[in-house]
This record gives C-alpha cells, sequence and structure tokens, in this order.
C-alpha cells in the first residue's frame, strides 16, 4: 500500500489517543491533511497560529492529554511561538509538528517560501526537544519520544518539523502502527520516603506548598495534608486542590506577608510539585520570600529540584505518588494546623479595596457555575485571583498571568477547554487591551459553538499599566487605547452579548449563559467594579 509521511503522522496520532488537532491548513501542509477525513480525529482551525497554541494549551490542561497542533513553516511557526512559551513556563504538554522547507533549501538563504535561517532551533528555546525528521523512518521514534516526555517527565512543548519532501514521501513500507509502549512518571526511592516521613512525624509545624506540578493529585496531597495537620498553601496553578471552606487551606500566596509568616512559623516544608517561581513567590518582587524550615522537595524534574531554595531531602518523582507514600507513613494527628491556616487566610486583610472587590466578583462567577473553569488572561480581576482567590476545584482557575505573562491567552485557552472539558460552561476572564490580541478567535469559538462566559472589563486601555506609569512618575503614553464596539463585534461573530448593569446583572447573566447554547459576552467597566468594591 502506498502512503505519505504525512499520512502515516495520521495513523501515529491514532496510536497514540489523540482526538483533536488545532491547526490552519497551508501551501506546506496540506499533505499533513489527506489522512485526517479517514480518521477519528477532530480538526479545528483558529484564525491565528497563536490561537491554536493557546487553545492546545487549554485543551490539554482540561483532558490531561497533549494539545496537538499542525503549523506551516515559516511565519506559522514564529506565530505560535508565544503560545509554545506560556506553556513551556507552565509546564503544559503540547506537541507541534510542522513542515520546513524541503533538503536542500532549507536554511540555504536563497529566499524560499517561508525559510526561516534554522526553525528547529528556535523552537529549541521553548520546547523540552525540537527534532527534523530527515527520513520517514524516524517519525515514529520522534513521537515516541514525544510522548515520553509527555508521560513521564516534566510536560512541555515538543516540536517535530517534517521538510516538505519528508512529508511527501512514501512511508508504504513502514509497518503499521500498534498500540505504542507508553511509560510512567518516575517514584522516590524508599529511603528518601523513608527520611522525608521521618523528618513530618518529628514535626510540629509542617506546612505543604502544593504547585501545579500536582494539581492531578489532589486527593493524595489532601489525605496526606489531613493525617499531619498541615496548612496547604497553593500556588496559582494548584488553586482548588483544597476547597474554598477545607480548614487546612490557604489560596492567599505566598507573595502575601500572612502566608510568608505561615512558612517561615513552620519547622517542617514539603514542597510539591512547584518550582518557586517569582510570579507565585515573589510577585512584587521585594526579595521578602524565605524558607528557614528543613525543605522536603518533590519534583518530576530534577534540574528544577536544585533550583531555588536548597532541600534538605530531594525527591525526584511524580507529586501525587510522593504524597501517598508519605501519607502510608504517618500517623493522624490533630495539632494547630487549621488555626495557622485561618491566620494565613485572614491576611487577605492586606489586599486593598480595589483588589478585595475584584475577589468578590470572582467569588461571584464561582459560586454561580462552580463547575466551571475560570480561564484567566493578564488583566486586572486575574491579578486579585492570583492573590487570594479560593477556586471551587483542582485545575479550575489559570491564567497567562504567570510564568511567561502573555496576552490574549483567556479566549482561544478557554476554547481549548470547552473542546477538552465535558461540555459545561467555561468562563474566560480578559481584559480590552489584551483580548484584541487574539479577538479574531471570537469566530472560532462560534463556530465549535464553544458554551463560553466571556467576562469582559472594558477600561479603554491597558488600565494596570497605565497605573503602574502612574505611580512610577511616568507619563502615561500608549496605554489609553481606541476600543471597538465589543458587543457588535461579538453579535457578528454570532455570541450573545450585553453590558452588565449591576452584580446582580452578573449573577443573572451567568445563569441564563449555562443554561444557553454557544458562548456569550458579557461586558463591564469599572462602575461594576465600583460596587464590588462596597461590598
Amino acid at each position: 500500500m502506498t502512503f505519505t509521511t504525512g499520512q502515516y503522522l495520521t495513523r501515529l496520532l491514532e496510536a497514540y489517543g489523540v482526538d483533536t488537532v488545532f491547526g490552519i491548513p497551508g501551501v506546506h501542509t496540506v499533505e499533513l491533511y489527506r489522512g485526517l477525513a479517514d480518521s477519528r480525529l477532530r480538526h479545528i482551525t483558529p484564525r491565528h497560529e497563536q490561537g491554536a497554541g493557546f487553545m492546545a494549551d487549554g485543551y490539554a490542561r482540561a483532558s490531561g492529554r497533549p494539545g496537538v497542533v499542525f503549523a506551516i513553516s515559516g511565519p506559522g511557526m514564529t506565530n505560535i511561538m508565544t503560545a509554545m512559551a506560556q506553556a513551556y513556563a507552565d509546564s503544559i504538554p503540547m506537541l507541534v509538528i510542522s513542515t520546513v522547507n524541503a533538503h536542500g533549501r532549507m536554511g540555504s538563504g536563497d529566499g524560499w517560501l517561508h525559510e526561516l535561517p534554522d526553525q528547529q532551533a528556535m523552537a529549541g528555546g521553548v520546547t523540552a526537544f525540537s527534532r527534523t525528521v530527515h527520513t520517514p523512518h524516524e517519525l515514529a521514534p520522534a513521537l515516541a519520544q514525544a510522548f515520553a516526555v509527555f508521560d513521564g517527565a516534566r510536560p512541555r512543548p515538543v516540536h517535530i518539523e517534517l521538510p516538505i519532501d519528508v512529508m511527501l514521501a512514501n512511508a508504504g513500507h513502514l509497518p503499521s502502527p500498534a498500540a505504542p509502549a507508553r511509560v510512567s512518571r518516575p517514584v522516590p526511592s524508599t529511603h528518601e520516603v523513608d527520611a522525608a516521613a521521618a523528618m513530618l512525624r518529628a514535626s510540629s509545624a509542617p506546612v505543604i506548598l502544593a504547585g501545579g506540578g500536582a494539581v492531578r493529585a489532589s486527593g493524595q496531597v489532601r489525605a496526606l495534608a489531613e493525617a499531619l495537620d498541615a496548612p496547604v498553601v497553593m500556588t496559582v496553578n494548584a488553586r482548588g486542590m483544597l476547597p474554598p471552606d477545607h480548614p487546612l487551606a490557604v489560596s492567599l500566596s505566598p507573595s502575601m506577608a500572612a502566608t510568608r509568616a505561615l512558612i517561615a512559623q513552620a519547622d517542617v516544608v514539603l514542597a510539591l510539585g512547584t518550582e518557586f517561581g517569582a510570579t507565585d513567590y515573589d510577585m512584587y518582587e521585594n526579595g521578602g520570600f524565605a524558607c528557614p524550615a528543613p525543605l522536603i522537595r518533590v519534583d518530576i524534574d530534577p534540574r528544577q529540584a536544585f533550583r531555588g531554595p536548597a532541600a534538605a531531602i530531594t525527591m525526584v518523582g511524580d507529586a501525587g505518588e510522593a504524597a501517598a507514600l508519605l501519607a502510608a507513613k504517618i500517623e493522624p494527628r490533630t495539632a494547630t494546623g487549621q488555626d495557622r491556616a485561618t491566620r494565613a487566610r485572614n491576611g487577605i486583610d492586606a489586599l486593598d479595596d480595589a483588589m478585595r472587590g475584584d475577589l468578590r466578583i470572582l467569588e461571584i462567577v464561582r459560586d454561580a457555575l462552580p463547575d466551571a473553569p475560570i480561564v484567566g488572561d493578564s488583566t486586572q480581576l486575574v491579578y486579585a485571583g492570583n492573590l487570594g482567590f479560593a477556586a471551587a476545584r483542582p485545575g479550575s482557575w489559570f491564567n497567562s498571568a504567570t510564568g511567561f505573562g502573555t496576552l490574549g491567552y483567556a479566549l482561544p485557552a478557554a476554547t481549548g477547554v470547552w473542546l477538552g472539558g465535558d461540555g459545561g460552561p467555561v468562563v474566560a476572564l480578559a481584559g480590552d487591551g489584551g483580548l484584541q490580541f487574539t479577538m479574531g478567535e471570537l469566530a472560532s469559538a462560534a463556530q465549535v459553538r464553544a458554551k463560553i462566559v466571556l467576562l469582559l472589563h472594558d477600561n479603554s486601555g491597558y488600565g494596570e499599566i497605565k497605573s503602574y506609569m502612574v505611580s512610577a512618575g511616568v507619563p502615561p503614553i500608549g496605554v489609553d487605547l481606541l476600543t471597538p464596539d465589543f458587543i457588535a463585534v461579538a453579535r457578528a461573530c454570532g455570541w450573545t452579548a450585553k453590558k452588565l448593569a449591576s452584580l446582580a446583572d452578573l449573577n443573572a447573566s451567568l445563569a441564563t449563559a449555562a443554561a444557553g447554547e454557544g458562548p456569550t459576552l458579557l461586558l463591564f467597566d469599572d462602575t461594576l467594579r465600583a460596587e464590588a468594591r462596597q461590598l
């Protein structure tokens, strides 16, 4: 049987259980599409490759499987690089499969269509690895290596590029893809677990720091925390691992003084799946975070385990497995954990009125749609939420204001979350400036009938940056924007859209949107935020 390497790729992806591919077809990628019509793969067409990458990011977070993108050579790859960098910073599995100019043309400098000096090297800076497949038989091993990263290591984007001549080459002689071998995440050694358990048993005031690397292990972490009676400080990507009403839950950022005091007063700190990144632990960049107690650190990435605070015990492996092994060696006890967690949570009073008002808006959204993931851009509600929002469940609060810190993330990522989720509503939080980075994805969301509720803050500019410039004594230049009629634009793209009149209107509109079909835009301005500040 004769079929191309492009068709063979489709069969390989099916063998790995891939069900969705994001991409924009182009003259250099059409052969990747030849086999899609007869496959089980669903193709989603964004309006820009950056949107494709953000959709793949959201899909991966919702589904637990890597988001897969077909990207055209040259501009397709440069367009998706920002989304790859955000996924790299947040440890999100993403498989970007691109074309590249044929052998003899790639990197030649002769000006071939979409030619870059070194596309593979460019992608290498924001991936676990970037690889050029030079022959058809190299494709299956390259995919095996990619899924080994997704399954057994710190999940990050992987880039595989197919030269056009390889994509078109006959792959009929290659074996039919079978169920591939998969790897598991490493488990900490018995010696390390015993040593860590002994240290925890001897402690009287332990604290757990839970990061995004532990978000899928909420049950194991909760069991361990309850056995230890240890407060659990949840970073941004770990919010909801303990529900808001859990007595040991601390959703106040470790950038805040009260949470830092909780950590400083601990006699043992257990860090599970957290990289100690500055956007979680030192948002204000004042250098005030410290971890003076003996630190036990669990991380899937051996290099990351030795960055940041030095640990007394380092365990390389899966955070959930480590938590379960430790919990089995801890006799349940009752001490002072609940009181210590309460004192930390009360530190939210240190936030100013504007941020506490923004938190109230987020709480209204959470309570109205408790099962809905909330996907944020870099915008004012999100900044407040990252400091103190208590999410309803694991994986239900994440945004692009952490790590790489891009704009334009919320709308396409929310579309990906809906495509990878259970069909329930997804909330997107964006500002008028950030939305315009990827506003074309309004049409993408409408085309797939995604049940997205886009809560859009319109303050006619980059309000957060304007405030920062004013506070720094810099004339606010470039931050006041001519914004379109967002309601008209959304309706033109097939959305339901309205401007919110009050917090009561917000509550009612959320319920209406959840009961309806397709996407809804709810626009609000600073009047709504002012009302929230009065509560």
